[in-house]
C-alpha cells in the first residue's frame, strides 16, 4: 500500500488531460531507422532521442547507464566500465549498437562485462528505437537499436570556428570529466577535432555491497564494507575528421582512438582467497569512418548515401595484484552500408539499400573460451511509406546471409562440454545462416493531434560465435560458459500498437506491444559447478551457464506523458511522467533478469536563464524469477537538477545535480552483479557546459 502514491502519480499521467508538447514541437526528424524523413511524431513504434543540449548536462557515463531511464529501458550495469542498454528485458546480441548508423565492430554484445567501445561525451545525439522499425539494421536489432550520432564528419559547411566544452566532478566516486569539440571551416572545406576524458574511483553505497541472499546462498560472511571495490575507470577518447560540403551533398573521413581501463568488482566476502583475485579490462580501439551523401538523378531516386567503418579492437582480461592476462580479446573489421533514396512522390517515399560485413574475432589465453572465427555478412533491403495525410502504411523487407569460420581443429572439449555431448573436433566449424525478416505497418490520423498505428513484424537472428562455440572460465563474469555449435536462428513475431495524443498543452504517448520468439536463446546457469579446468566440482568457484534454445514469450506497454501547468513569457512549468513493465516466459519457465515495472514523475521549471527539475522514480520488486536466480527488493530514489546561465548573449551553463538523494539501496534486477554491486549511493555533482 505505501507504493500506490507512485503508480497513482503515474496513471494520472497517463490519463487523457495530462497530454504533452503541441503538435507543432513534435515534428523533430528521425535519423535512424530509414533512409527518407520521418517526424517524431509520425513514426509507427517507440523512438526516443537525447539531443546536444541534454548530452551536455548528462551525467559522464558507460551508454547504457545514460539511458537507462528511459521507459522500457535498463543497463547491463557490470560496474562503471561496462554497460550495455537493455530493451524491453532483451540485451547482448539483441541490441545493436551503431555510431552514426554503422556497427561498433566491438566485442560489448559477447558478454555484459565487455565495454562498448563508444564514449557518450562525444555524442550531438542519441537515438533509441524499439519494435518492428528497427528491421534496416537485421537480425542483431531483433530488440531495439541505439544510434550514437556525432558531428565528426561535418555534413553541412562551417563559417570559422566554433565549437564548445563540458567539466563535471562528482561526489559519490571522486570523478572527473572533461570532454572538448572544436569545428574550423574555410569555403568548402570543413575539419573537426574532439577529445573526451573522464576518471572516477571506487563508488560509495548505502549498505554491503554483498546482498543477505548471495550471504546466505555461499555461505560467506559479508565483509561490512561500504564502498565497490575494483570499480574504478579511466576512459580517453579523441577523434577528428575532415569533410568536403559542396552543393549537391558532402563527403568526409575521421578518424577516433578510444582507450579505457575499469575494473570489474567481485564479491566483497570472507573466506578462502580465489585462486583468481580481482580483474581489471584494457581496451582500446581505433577506428576509422568514411561517410558521404550526394543528390543525383537516378531515375526514382534522388539520392546516394554511403556509410563505411573500419575499426581495430583489442582488450585484456587481467588480474590486478599479478598483472596475468587471463584472455586477450581482438576484432577487427569492416562494416559498409550503401543506400539509394526515392524521391518523394505524392506522400511515398522509400529506399532500398545493401549492407555487408567483415570480422575477425580472436581470443588469446590460457582463459580463451572461444576460438578465432570470421564473420561475414551480407543484406539487402527495402523500405517503403506511404503518407495520404490521414492515413498511411509503411512496409520493409530484408534478405541476409551470416557466414562463421571457426578454428576448431586441434580444439579440446572441456570435460563439462563433454558432458553436455559436445565434441569440438567433429563439430561442423563453418555454419552459415539465410535470413528473411519483414515488418509491415498501417497509421491513422482522425484529427491533426491524434495518431494511432499498428506495427507487425518477422524477424530472425543468427546465433553468435559466442553462443555458437562458447566452452571455458570467462574470469570477467565469473562463470564456465558453454555454447551449442547446433543452434538455430531465433525468429520473433511480434505486434505493437501506439497512441500519439499531442494536444495544446501536452502530449501522451502509449505502446503496448507482444512478442514470441521461436528458438530463444538464453544463457542461464544449470546449477552445476566447475573448476578452471572444466571438470565438475561440487564446491568449484564457477557456476556452468549454457546457451539453450526454447520458445518465449514476451509482453508490455510504455506510457509517456507531459503537461503544461503554466507558461508565459518564455518560462514554463510542466509534469512528466512515465511508466513502463514487461513479462516474459518461456518453455523452460521464467526468463532471468527480466526488469520489473517502474513509473517516474518529474516536475520541470524552464526560463531563458534557470531551468530546475525534481525527479521521483520507483522500481518494484522483482520476486517473478528464473531458476538459480535471486529477488531484488523495490526501490524509490529522489533526483534533482538546477542549471544556470549567468549570461544570455553567451551560451554557458552553469549546474548542480543530486542523484539519489535519499542514499537508497539500489540493485538492478538485470545485472549479473545485483547480489555484489549495487548502485551508487547520494551523490552531488557539479559542473559547466560551454558553446561558441
Amino acid at each position: 500500500m505505501r507504493l500506490s502514491p507512485f503508480l497513482l502519480c503515474a496513471l494520472a499521467l497517463a490519463a487523457p488531460s495530462g497530454a504533452a508538447a503541441a503538435s507543432g514541437e513534435v515534428s523533430e526528424i528521425v535519423v535512424t531507422g530509414a533512409p527518407y524523413a520521418v517526424s517524431l511524431d509520425s513514426v509507427t513504434t517507440s523512438v526516443e532521442v537525447l539531443t546536444r543540449e541534454a548530452l551536455e548536462t548528462a551525467p559522464p557515463a558507460g551508454l547504457g547507464d545514460m539511458l537507462k531511464a528511459m521507459p522500457g529501458l535498463r543497463s547491463s550495469t557490470f560496474g562503471p566500465g561496462a554497460s550495455r542498454p537493455i530493451i524491453r528485458g532483451l540485451s547482448g546480441p539483441r541490441v545493436m549498437i551503431l555510431q552514426n548508423g554503422v556497427g561498433l565492430i566491438d566485442a560489448s554484445t559477447l558478454s555484459p562485462d565487455h565495454a562498448v567501445a563508444s564514449e557518450p561525451a562525444q555524442a550531438t545525439r542519441i537515438e533509441v528505437l524499439r519494435g518492428p522499425a528497427t528491421l534496416a539494421y537485421g537480425g542483431s536489432a531483433i530488440g531495439g537499436v541505439v544510434n550514437v550520432l556525432d558531428d565528426r564528419i561535418a555534413s553541412s559547411a562551417a563559417d570559422g570556428l566554433s565549437g564548445g566544452a563540458s567539466l563535471s566532478a562528482g561526489s559519490v566516486d571522486d570523478s572527473h570529466a572533461a570532454a572538448l569539440g572544436l569545428k574550423v571551416g574555410r569555403g568548402p572545406w570543413t575539419a573537426t577535432l574532439d577529445a573526451a576524458r573522464r576518471e572516477s574511483g571506487d563508488y560509495a553505497v548505502p549498505a554491503d555491497p554483498v546482498s543477505q541472499a548471495y550471504a546466505a546462498a555461499s555461505a560467506l560472511t559479508p565483509l561490512g564494507d561500504r564502498r565497490v571495490r575494483n570499480s574504478d575507470l579511466t576512459l580517453e577518447d579523441w577523434g577528428g575528421g575532415l569533410s568536403y560540403v559542396g552543393g549537391q551533398g558532402y563527403l568526409g573521413v575521421s578518424a577516433k582512438r578510444t582507450t579505457t581501463r575499469y575494473g570489474l568488482p567481485y564479491p566483497q566476502v570472507s573466506g578462502p582467497a580465489p585462486e583468481e583475485g580481482p580483474v581489471y579490462i584494457d581496451l582500446e580501439q581505433t577506428r576509422l569512418d568514411l561517410r558521404g551523401e550526394a543528390a543525383r538523378d537516378l531515375g526514382q531516386f534522388d539520392r546516394v548515401r554511403l556509410s563505411l567503418g573500419h575499426a581495430d579492437y583489442e582488450h585484456a582480461e587481467i588480474e590486478r595484484a599479478s598483472g596475468a592476462v587471463g584472455a586477450r580479446f581482438r576484432s577487427n573489421g569492416t562494416e559498409g552500408r550503401l543506400e539509394l533514396v526515392q524521391r518523394q512522390r505524392a506522400g511515398w517515399q522509400g529506399a532500398v539499400g545493401v549492407q555487408g560485413l567483415q570480422r575477425e574475432l580472436q581470443a588469446i589465453g590460457d582463459e580463451a573460451f572461444i576460438p578465432a572465427t570470421r564473420i561475414s555478412e551480407a543484406a539487402a533491403f527495402v523500405l517503403q511509406r506511404l503518407d495520404r495525410g490521414g492515413w498511411g502504411v509503411e512496409g520493409g523487407l530484408r534478405i541476409e546471409r551470416r557466414d562463421l569460420r571457426a578454428r576448431l581443429a586441434e580444439r579440446s572439449t572441456s570435460e563439462a562440454a563433454a558432458a553436455y555431448g559436445l565434441d569440438w573436433s567433429s563439430a561442423r566449424s563453418d555454419p552459415a545462416f539465410n535470413d528473411v525478416s519483414g515488418s509491415a505497418a498501417a497509421f491513422w490520423r482522425p484529427r491533426p493531434d491524434l495518431f494511432l498505428g499498428l506495427s507487425v513484424a518477422r524477424n530472425r537472428r543468427a546465433p553468435t560465435e559466442f553462443e555458437l562455440f562458447a566452452d571455458g572460465p570467462h574470469a570477467g563474469t565469473g562463470a564456465y560458459e558453454i555454447g551449442d555449435p547446433s543452434l538455430k536462428s531465433e525468429q520473433a513475431t511480434s505486434v505493437e500498437a501506439t497512441w500519439r495524443w499531442t494536444p495544446g498543452r501536452g502530449r501522451l504517448e502509449a505502446h503496448v506491444y507482444h512478442a514470441r520468439y521461436d528458438g530463444y536463446i538464453e544463457q542461464a546457469p544449470n546449477g552445476d559447478r566447475v573448476g578452471d579446468d572444466g571438470a565438475f566440482d561440487v564446491a568449484g568457484e564457477l557456476p556452468v551457464f549454457r546457451f539453450t534454445q526454447t520458445d518465449a514469450r514476451f509482453t508490455g506497454a510504455e506510457v509517456e506523458a507531459t503537461y503544461r501547468l503554466w507558461d508565459a513569457e518564455a518560462r514554463s512549468l510542466h509534469l512528466e511522467g512515465a511508466v513502463d513493465t514487461v513479462r516474459a516466459t518461456a518453455g523452460v519457465g521464467r526468463l532471468a533478469r527480466i526488469p520489473p515495472w517502474s513509473a517516474t514523475a518529474r516536475l520541470v521549471w524552464d526560463s531563458p536563464r534557470v531551468e530546475a527539475s525534481s525527479e521521483v522514480r520507483h522500481v518494484a520488486r522483482q520476486d517473478r524469477l528464473a531458476a538459480f536466480e535471486t529477488p531484488t527488493d523495490a526501490y524509490t530514489t529522489l533526483d534533482a537538477k538546477l542549471s544556470f546561465r549567468p549570461s544570455p548573449q553567451r551560451d554557458l551553463r552553469l549546474y548542480v545535480e543530486g542523484r539519489n538523494l535519499t542514499d537508497e539501496a539500489v540493485r538492478e534486477h538485470v545485472s549479473f552483479l545485483k547480489d555484489i554491486a549495487p548502485q551508487p549511493g547520494r551523490s552531488i555533482r557539479a559542473g559547466m557546459a560551454f558553446n561558441f
